[in-house]
């Protein structure tokens, strides 16, 4: 059953947390996402290394809270934990002055042990937090929490507290993987003697890959966008791991970042030197023209401005910027770049600025207030990444009203929507390939709609500023994850309506539709089925007014000998419709039966020319039905289908036992019927069809009605319903009077055979 009472309880490890310590990315995430889960009702404690970088601000708000001695190889050491509640938020400090005290996070000779002990301590803390929180998710990150899932699962699995734990891993970047000398395993570790462990942390014969670890033994893999999810599957991005990602790939999913809304916002930056909205503006170009004057370029508006804020790396795409930057600024285009990183890349850009003076502007620095300024001065943001797991700034350049231009890999092409002219849809540009003209190219696609429809431009803006990056919605698809793995824990309501909700609608609904659909058109076929017969007659009876009354009295024969065909038929057509009742509700293809009764007259028609006659009748019959009998015909059919098919039969017989008179007057009969059936079957399936029949009065050729009587099976094997009506009083009540000794010699002959 469910624990109404208990919230999920997470414990969210990273080597860096803004604002406490931040080098990249990781930092942004793990001070923003447990905020986003604390407001969604989760429980959250944040685990950082106690870093002498952090602010003293940051330190005297500390408490200390307990402290143990972590087993490390052969080595016992000290752990502090110290607690401070920050933005809602509880953080636990990882106190070790001797791994820790130093001047920057990363880049030392013992990173191996150092990050290895901040993995143990983790997994050696879930017994000392505050009373009543019992972990029920331990989350890390990266290769330097990577340890603890192999930790918790070697050495303390089994323990009561430990049982209930599981364990999720996020990759913010695949190419740090923490490898180091495999003699670290015993020294360090202390899992050689542990050959399933040993085995699975080693990736070469001498090397030991703390992430490939994390990938075997974490019960549930993350990455920071569907796209890098996939991409890290194969050779070219997963960096010598997509072999284990594959494997796993059932465990694996991406998630998009988001970004601190709040702290990234136009309308209330302290930073930028004018705020603006998305509906007002104006101060953006404020920021534009400060910016231009601070970095020394032209202070024009009429000139796009496109900015870089980046490490000046290959991965960045700087490859791209160095072989395109001096075809875009040569073609008008302002360029300001901020960064620091790989020489030639630094040598690169001061080149262009001194050869494009008022154009480009490079700082070879870091300087967070002035990157937040280009941000919101800048009309276009470059971001030609020849990989980016997710990526930040494209999103954070969206949120101040500046267009990334981005290369489509992982998380940019899933935040960044191309501009399409034709529709107006889009937040950016983008192009496919690591290719610098192709980047060049998006670069001018992007300033030509600057330059020449500037109300396309804003509204391309409007759009983009308009983008949803909040933590909530990320935050959203962890609780997701988390609560899949632990379904014994009971989801708010508010957050369960949210996300579950999509699902109760998808999958229900398609099962329910399917039933009533086969039912009722059934239902609805049979029903109507006596009214259209109505119809049929009374069409039939006009007719029959209209082409003359001065032949009553040979008419009342012909009636007497046709209503006792029509009470055979009648009787034939309730027996086959019990029969056939039931196998016409379910199937929908009538069409089959009615086949043998639409070629028996056919055929009967051919052998004899005497039908030149009912031609004539035809194209009356044509002319009176409304081309609205189309769709109850198509109802009236299915019922009486096979008494027509008798009645053809029956006709044969008849033919062979009497004089050639009778045989020709009987051939009249059945010609004229499949005639009135074609003709009320046309306008059901080419309503424009009978038109041009009405204008041949005279009898046609007799070639001329073999060539229709072949058509016919054609014509009616998609409109069956009108086949079932031959034994109508009025179609031969239309033919021209026969002699008076004909009539009589038909009468007595229609005895005999009685």
């Amino acid at each position: 059953m469910a624990q109404t009472s208990k919230k999920m309880q997470i414990v969210f490890a990273s080597a860096e947390c803004a604002p406490f310590v931040k080098t990249g990315g990781l930092g942004d995430v793990a001070g923003s996402l447990p905020a986003a889960l604390v407001r969604a009702g989760a429980e959250v404690i944040v685990m950082v290394p106690k870093y002498a970088t952090i602010k003293d601000e940051y330190k005297a708000q500390m408490e200390h809270f307990s402290d143990f001695y972590v087993s490390l190889g052969w080595r016992n050491e000290y752990c502090g934990l110290e607690k401070l509640e920050h933005d809602g938020v509880t953080y636990m400090f990882i106190d070790n002055e001797r791994y820790f005290a130093r001047d920057y996070p990363y880049g030392f000779f013992d990173d191996g042990e150092r990050f290895a002990f901040f993995s143990k301590a983790i997994t050696e803390s879930l017994q000392h937090l505050p009373a009543g929180f019992e972990c029920d998710i331990l989350h890390c990150n990266d290769w330097q929490t990577a340890l603890a899932p192999v930790f918790l699962r070697e050495f303390y699995q089994g323990l009561p507290l430990y049982d209930r734990v599981k364990t999720v891993f996020s990759i913010h970047n695949v190419a740090f993987q923490g490898q180091f000398s495999d003699t670290v395993m015993e020294d360090i570790l202390g899992v050689a003697h542990i050959p399933a462990a040993a085995s699975q942390l080693r990736c070469d014969a001498c090397s030991v890959n703390y992430m490939l670890g994390a990938l075997r033994y974490a019960d549930a893999i993350t990455t920071v966008s569907p796209t890098y999810a996939a991409e890290i599957q194969t050779p070219e991005f997963g960096e010598g791991l997509d072999g284990v990602l594959r494997e796993r790939s059932y465990a694996l999913q991406g998630i998009l970042n988001g970004i601190d809304v709040a702290g990234f916002d136009p309308a209330t930056d302290k930073r930028i030197a004018a705020n603006y909205t998305v509906e007002d503006r104006t101060g953006k170009a404020v920021c534009k023209a400060k910016l231009q004057e601070e970095l020394g370029l032209e202070v024009r508006d009429d000139r796009p401005l496109m900015v870089m804020v980046t490490r000046l790396t290959r991965q960045k795409g700087m490859d791209l910027v160095m072989y395109a930057l001096d075809r875009i600024l040569a073609g008008g285009v302002q360029v300001a770049v901020l960064g620091t990183g790989d020489r030639d890349y630094e040598d690169g850009l001061r080149y262009f600025q001194d050869k494009y003076r008022g154009t480009m502007a490079a700082r070879i620095e870091f300087d967070p207030a002035l990157s937040q300024r280009m941000y919101a001065a800048a009309d276009m943001f470059l971001m030609p990444s020849k990989f980016e797991p997710c990526g930040l700034s494209q999103i954070i350049a969206m949120r101040y009203g500046t267009l990334p231009i981005v290369r489509e890999t992982g998380g940019l092409k899933d935040t960044v929507r191309p501009y399409n002219e034709f529709t107006g849809e889009g937040t950016g540009f983008s192009f496919r390939n690591f290719n610098g003209d192709e980047m060049g190219d998006a670069v001018f696609r992007a300033a030509r709609l600057f330059w020449d429809n500037r109300d396309a431009w804003n509204q391309l803006v409007t759009q983009a500023m308009s983008q949803d990056f909040s933590w909530t919605r990320s935050a959203d698809k962890y609780l997701d994850l988390y609560f899949f793995m632990h379904p014994e824990i009971e989801r708010p309501a508010a957050v369960v309506e949210a996300a579950a909700e999509p699902e109760v609608v998808a999958e229900p609904e398609p099962k329910a539709e399917v039933k009533p659909v086969e039912a009722e058109p059934a239902k609805a076929e049979v029903k109507p089925a006596a009214k259209p017969a109505a119809k049929k007659t009374t069409t039939r009876k006009t007719t029959a007014k209209k082409v003359g009354t001065t032949k009553a009295a040979v008419s009342k024969t012909t009636a007497a000998k046709t209503t006792t065909t029509r009470k055979r038929t009648t009787a034939a057509a309730k027996k086959a419709a019990e029969a056939e009742a039931a196998p016409e509700v379910k199937a929908e293809t009538p069409a089959v039966e009615a086949k043998p009764a639409a070629k028996a007259p056919a055929k009967t028609a051919a052998k004899k020319t005497a039908a030149t006659k009912s031609t004539t009748t035809k194209a009356a019959t044509a002319k009176a039905t409304p081309k609205s009998a189309a769709k109850p015909a198509v109802k009236v059919e299915e019922t009486p289908v096979e008494p027509k098919a008798e009645t053809a039969i029956e006709t044969k017989p008849a033919a062979k036992t009497t004089t050639h008179k009778r045989s020709t007057t009987m051939t009249k009969k059945t010609t004229t019927k499949a005639a009135a059936t074609k003709a009320e079957a046309k306008p059901a399936a080419v309503k424009e069809e009978p038109k041009p029949e009405v204008k041949p009065e005279p009898a046609p050729k007799a070639a001329e009605v073999k060539a229709k009587t072949k058509a016919a099976p054609k014509a009616e094997a998609k409109p069956e319903p009108a086949k079932e009506t031959p034994v109508s009083p009025a179609a031969p009540a239309e033919e021209k009077a026969p002699s008076k000794k004909t009539s009589v010699r038909k009468a007595t002959a229609a005895r005999k055979r009685r």
